[in-house]
C-alpha cells in the first residue's frame, strides 16, 4: 500500500482558505489556493494531502448538505478538480474527508422529510420517530451524533443510504481522481458498512486507502484485512507531547512498546497506524509544548516512531494555535507558506523516512531509555536505523551496544563511530543506519 511509505499533510480547506464560517451562498474559487502550495507540500517531503471536508456544508463542513458539490465558499468541482490534478502532478496523492455518520440539517434529503414528513421517500435515511419533536420543533424526533443535533445521523443500515455514499465516492474518484479518504467518526461507524466500503472502493482502486478517524480502545477492532488498513494514533499522539512536557520519555517509549514491541503480546505489530503532532481538532505541538527547544525534538520522534507522519498546514514552520480559544484559532488562512529552520528539520526527516524501509515498515525496539533519552531501533530486512533523542538541556554519552562500529546519520550524512560511547548534545536527535 503506497501510504505506507508515505509522508501525509493535513488542510482544513474553509479554514486555510480563508473563507466564512457559515455558508454565505456565495461561489468563490477559493480552493485554488491548495494548488498554489503543491510546490510548498512537496519541497517539505509530503507526498499525500489529506483534505479535511470540501463539500457543501451549513458551516463548519462536517455537516454535509451535498457530497457531490464542493462547497460553494471553496468554488466548484471543475475548481477542485484542477486541484487535484495540479497535486497529482507534483507527485502528492490525494486523500478526503468521508463524513458518513451524520450530515447537516441542511442535508437535500433531510430537507425533503422536514417538508413532507410521512410521505418523504427519504425518512428511512435517518434514524428518526414521528412520535416525538426535535429542539428544532421539525415535528420528528431523530438521532444526532453525540447529542449535537445540527448533525444528523445516517441510517447505515439502509441499502439506499449506503448506494448513495457509493455513488458520491465513484464520483469523487471519476471527477477528481482521489486516492483515498479518511473516515470521520470511524468508531461510530457501521463494521458492516466499513466492510462493504473496503470491497467497493477497492473495485475503483486497488490501492484505494481507507485510514479511520479512532480515539481509544483496540484499534484492531477497524484496523483489519477487510475494513480500515489504518487510522489514527491518539494513544500516542498524546504521548508525544506528554513525554516532553513532564520529561519522561517512558510514556511515549512504553505505549510504543505496547503497540509495536517484539513480544508476543504486542497490539498493532506490522499494522501503519496514522501518527500526528497536532491536527485540526487538537492544540498545535508549538503551543503545547512547555519548552520550545523541544519543538523539533516532537518531530524527530513523529518520524522514528513506526506509524504514517502527518503535518498539519503552519505546523511546519511552528505556527501556534489553542483549542480553548475555539476552532477558528486551530484553522487560520496563512496568506502565503513560510519556510524556516524547523521546515528545513522536518523535509529533511520526510526525505529520511521516505528513503529507509527500516523506518517506513520496520520492527520497533528499544535500546536506551532513561526520562530524558532514547533510542529506538528500527528494523527491516537487511536495513537497521537507530533513533537516538536527547530532550535534555545537558549531553549524554550513550554507552550501548549498538552491534556495529560505524553508522552514516541520515538526516545530515555524516558518519558515526559507536566506539567509546555515542555522545549526544542537549536538544538533539540523530537517525543512524548502521552498516550490517
Amino acid at each position: 500500500m503506497w501510504a505506507y511509505q508515505s509522508v501525509f499533510y493535513q488542510i482544513y480547506p474553509i479554514g486555510f482558505c480563508g473563507a466564512p464560517r457559515s455558508n454565505d451562498g456565495q461561489t468563490v474559487n477559493r480552493i485554488r489556493k491548495a494548488g498554489d502550495w503543491a510546490e510548498h507540500i512537496a519541497r517539505l517531503g509530503c507526498d499525500a494531502v489529506y483534505f479535511s471536508p470540501i463539500f457543501e456544508a451549513d458551516s463548519h463542513g462536517y455537516d454535509t448538505r451535498d457530497f457531490r458539490k464542493v462547497d460553494c465558499r471553496l468554488g466548484t468541482n471543475e475548481d477542485f478538480a484542477a486541484v487535484c490534478q495540479t497535486l497529482h502532478e507534483h507527485g502528492i496523492r490525494v486523500v478526503l474527508d468521508g463524513v458518513f455518520n451524520h450530515v447537516g440539517r441542511g442535508f437535500w434529503a433531510f430537507r425533503d422529510v422536514q417538508e413532507k414528513k410521512w410521505d418523504s421517500p427519504y425518512k428511512d435515511w435517518f434514524h428518526l420517530s414521528f412520535d416525538g419533536n426535535s429542539g428544532y420543533n421539525d415535528g420528528f424526533w431523530y438521532e444526532g451524533w453525540e447529542g449535537h443535533y445540527e448533525l444528523v445521523k445516517l441510517n447505515l443500515h439502509n441499502p439506499a443510504v449506503i448506494q448513495h455514499i457509493f455513488d458520491c465516492i465513484r464520483l469523487w474518484v471519476e471527477e477528481f481522481d482521489i486516492d483515498g479518504l479518511r473516515l470521520d467518526v470511524a468508531y461510530c461507524l457501521d463494521k458492516d458498512f466499513l466492510r462493504q466500503l473496503r470491497a467497493f472502493c477497492g473495485g475503483l482502486k486497488p490501492d484505494f486507502f481507507l485510514v479511520g478517524e479512532l480515539l481509544h480502545g483496540d484499534y484492531n477492532q477497524f484496523v483489519r484485512d477487510d475494513m480500515l488498513h489504518s487510522c489514527t494514533n491518539y494513544e500516542c499522539y498524546k504521548g508525544l507531547y506528554s513525554s516532553l512536557n513532564s520529561l519522561n520519555l517512558f510514556e511515549i517509549t512504553h505505549s510504543l512498546l505496547r503497540q509495536f514491541g517484539p513480544e508476543n503480546w504486542t497490539l498493532y505489530r506490522g499494522k501503519h497506524l496514522l501518527c500526528f503532532a497536532d491536527n485540526h481538532d487538537v492544540t498545535r505541538a508549538a503551543s503545547i509544548l512547555q519548552n520550545k527547544k523541544h519543538l523539533p525534538l516532537i518531530y524527530a520522534l513523529l518520524f522514528g516512531m513506526p506509524g504514517i507522519p502527518c503535518i498539519y498546514y503552519g505546523s511546519e514552520w511552528g505556527a501556534e494555535g489553542v483549542k480553548q480559544q475555539g476552532d477558528d484559532a486551530l484553522r487560520p488562512s496563512f496568506d502565503e507558506p513560510l519556510w524556516n529552520e524547523l521546515s528545513d528539520w522536518i523535509a529533511a526527516l520526510a526525505k529520511a523516512h521516505r528513503e529507509s524501509k527500516a523506518l517506513c515498515c520496520g520492527d520497533f525496539k528499544q535500546l536506551v531509555l532513561t526520562n530524558k533519552q532514547c533510542i529506538w531501533e528500527r528494523v527491516y530486512e537487511e536495513e537497521r536505523v537507530l533513533i537516538a533523542v536527547n530532550i535534555d538541556d545537558a549531553p549524554y554519552t550513550a554507552h550501548f551496544d549498538a552491534r556495529c562500529g560505524q553508522a552514516v546519520d541520515l538526516i545530515t550524512g555524516a558518519p558515526h563511530d559507536f566506539g567509546g560511547g555515542s555522545e549526544l548534545p542537549p536538544y538533539s536527535a540523530y537517525f543512524w543506519r548502521c552498516e550490517r
